[in-house]
Parts: structure tokens; sequence; C-alpha cells
């Protein structure tokens, strides 16, 4: 008599590629710079370990504990830096997440969260009315409950910037044309730091171009395993931007995803060239005035800075040294390393909304390591490290200001 019939985890619509899963050798040199092994130890919360539940997935079903080790992974990408083998762990992950999603039924209280969650972030005008009830609860207001007070902690600033002008022309001897993404989080909460890109740009020569749409092109969604509303912002995302020189982003998450889209439509016979084809023009800002080199001239600053290195630009774009080199272009700059510069800061998306301990436990650790540095400033180019950069720091006794890249630059470039 035959057995049970074991059902895979995963069907044929995009699962985690097997030719890709046997590049992993399990050599264990993604362990040391793992968020979840550092703070558990554990094999399954290793991205090894997870590779090894991806390979199960093949052959059988889905379970609690297996969805809660995938769920654990911050997506920060360290992995992907350290491995030896070149193991495409970033695209592993999102194929995984995509199938969860599809086929796990979560309990009510998470699907509450993550609807909540996809509900709000990216759409910048929710956001922005949703953003003085939060920052009253971290003022002393009452929050009635547990995880809007933890939210409180990560209020961002009040919104301080004018819209962005659509059209921000070059200065100069024009160098090309570029379609800048605001961003959802970036545009609602930070749109100093919008305003300062468009001016850096167009002082270094480029015509910039800032539609108001599309608002978000999907990064969240995309890191999250929510494959088709991804995709969706996908699509829109090419159909709005591909027509110009240089797609340009100054949030990590966000070129990491756009440059991503050809992996994600690549089934879509209807975008698969289109989206390889944009991917190849997406930069991030720091990525493409390095590239261009320096014209407008920089006025010293005087400043000591701790550089931080986002995950999606370090890890998942491998853009390093580009930023360090455009603050070394400011005279008076001086940038200090801290410690453990490839651990991510628990931020990872909307990882420190629907998993708090383990982010705030990464969030201290990142806190502590910026703050024994000495410095008073983090120059960070990602809005949501930025938020859990300056969170925890306050809860240490000591907020850390954070500026993006392109503040010092625009500060060094303005006329005084």
């Amino acid at each position: 008599m035959s057995g049970p019939i074991t059902i895979p985890a995963w069907d044929s619509e995009r699962p985690p590629e097997p030719s890709l899963i046997d590049d992993c050798v399990h050599c264990g040199f993604c362990l040391p710079t793992c968020p979840t092994y550092s703070l558990w130890g554990e094999e399954a919360d290793s991205p090894r370990g997870r590779i090894v539940l991806m390979d199960e997935g093949h052959h059988s079903q889905l379970s609690a504990p297996m969805v809660g080790h995938l769920d654990n992974c911050l997506g920060c990408m360290a992995c992907v830096t350290a491995c030896p083998s070149g193991v495409k762990y970033d695209r592993l992950i999102e194929d995984t997440r995509g199938q969860v999603e599809r086929k796990w039924r979560r309990p009510l209280r998470e699907r509450l969260m993550r609807r909540a969650v996809f509900a709000l972030a990216p759409h910048p005008r929710r956001l922005r009315a949703l953003a003085p009830l939060v920052r009253g609860a971290r003022l002393g207001r009452r929050a009635p409950f547990a995880r809007i007070r933890e939210l409180s902690e990560l209020a961002p600033p009040a919104p301080s910037a004018p819209r962005l002008a659509e059209r921000t022309p070059a200065r100069g001897e024009r160098r090309g044309t570029v379609a800048f993404l605001q961003g959802c989080v970036q545009s609602a909460f930070f749109g100093h730091v919008n305003t300062a890109t468009a001016e850096v740009l167009a002082a270094e020569g480029f015509d910039v171009v800032a539609l108001r749409e599309p608002g978000c092109c999907g990064a969240l969604e995309l890191h999250a395993g929510e494959s088709e509303a991804a995709r969706d912002r996908a699509r829109a995302t090419i159909a709005a931007l591909e027509g110009f020189d240089h797609v340009v982003a100054n949030a990590a998450g966000c070129g990491s995803a756009m440059k991503d889209y050809a992996h994600a439509l690549r089934d879509d016979e209807a975008w698969a060239q289109r989206a390889e084809e944009f991917s190849a023009k997406v930069r991030d800002v720091t990525e493409l005035l390095a590239e261009a080199g320096p014209r407008a001239e920089r006025r010293p600053i005087a400043m000591r800075v701790a550089y931080h290195d986002a995950c999606h630009l370090a890890h998942a774009q491998g853009v390093r040294e580009q930023p360090r080199e455009l603050l070394r272009s400011i005279p008076g700059v001086e940038i200090v390393e801290p410690d453990g510069w490839e651990i991510c800061c628990g931020s990872a998306g909307i990882y420190n909304l629907v998993k708090p301990e383990p982010a705030a436990e990464l969030g201290r650790r990142k806190a502590e390591s910026l703050l024994a540095t000495d410095v008073e400033v983090v120059v960070a180019a990602n809005p949501g490290c930025a938020l859990q950069i300056a969170a925890h720091t306050r809860r240490l006794g000591r907020e850390l200001a954070v500026l993006h890249p392109m503040e010092l630059l625009r500060d060094s470039i303005a006329p005084r």
C-alpha cells in the first residue's frame, strides 16, 4: 500500500529556482553577517538554513515553523555580499516569499497588521495624514495599544518641504535628463531630501523630471512577498519613467527594487524586455554622480560624520564606495566608520513593523555602534534607516541627527 501523498509547498508560479538553491555549498561565510543568526545562533535562521528550507519546499508541505524562519529574514542581503559562491539569495527569498504569501494563511492578527501596513505605506498622502497622530503618541498623548506606542517611537519628522517642482533645469552645460523617483515614504516624510537631490543633480548638469506619479515603486511589497501588487507597481513605474536617460532613486530600497524589475517580471511576455531595459537605466543618485564626476564647486563644511551603509544600497546594489567618494569631495568632511557596518539596523522595509522585537534589538546594537563613534551626525541613504537610527539613539539618551548624502552635498554646493 502506498503512503500518503505529500503536496510540495511550492507550485510552478515563480518558485525558488533549484539551480540557484544548488549554488549554495553551505560553507558558512554568511553566518557572521546575518542579523538573525547573530541574534539567536539558530541554523534555520541563517541564510544557508533558509536555503535548506527552500529546497525542502520543493518536496514537502509548508508548515508554521518553516514560515516562521522565512519570516524572520530581514532581506538585508548581507549574505549576498559575504558569499564566495555568488549565491543569489536575493532572488531566492523574493520568490519564496511570494509563494508563502499566496499559499499560507496567516493568523488573523498578522493578516490585519499587514493589510494596514500596505494600505498606508505605499501611499504618500495617507502617510502624511497619519503622521501627526503617531507623532502625538510619542510626544506624550496616550496611545491605546502597545503596537501603536511602539510605532510612535519611529515617528518621522513633520513634512518640511514644499512639493518638488516637476522639472528642475540643469545649470550650465546639460549632461543628460533623468527621471527622479520621489518615492512614498521619502516624499511623505523626507521631502527636503528630495529637494536637495534635485538641486544637486541640477547643479551637476542634469535636467531633473520628478513626476508626481508613480508615488511608489513597489519596493515594500516586493520585499515582503506581495508579488502581484509589486508587479503592478513595477509596470506603472516602467510606463511612467522609461523614456529618460537614467532613472534615479535616492532611497536604497527603491533603487534595489527597480533594478530587480527584470527578475520580478521575467515571465511576463509583454513586460519582460521593457523591464530589463528599464532596470539597466536605474541608478542610485550617489552612483550616477560618482560616474559623472564632480563639476559644481564644493565649499568647505567642517563636520565629522559616521557613514551608515543602508543594506539595500551596500548589499543589494553593491553601492558602497560611491557615497563615501562624494562625501570626501566636500572639503572639511571627515568620515568615521562604525563597527559592524554590514549588520542591518533592523528597519528592513516593513520588518520593524511586523517583527518589532528583533528589529528593536538590532536597532539598539546599531545605535550603540554609531554612538561609539562620538559623532553628532550620521549619514544614511535610506528613509527607513534614518527613522530607525534616530529612534534607537533617542532611546539610548542621545539622538543623532541623520542626514542624507545629498543634503551635505547641497549645502556644500549652494551659494552663500
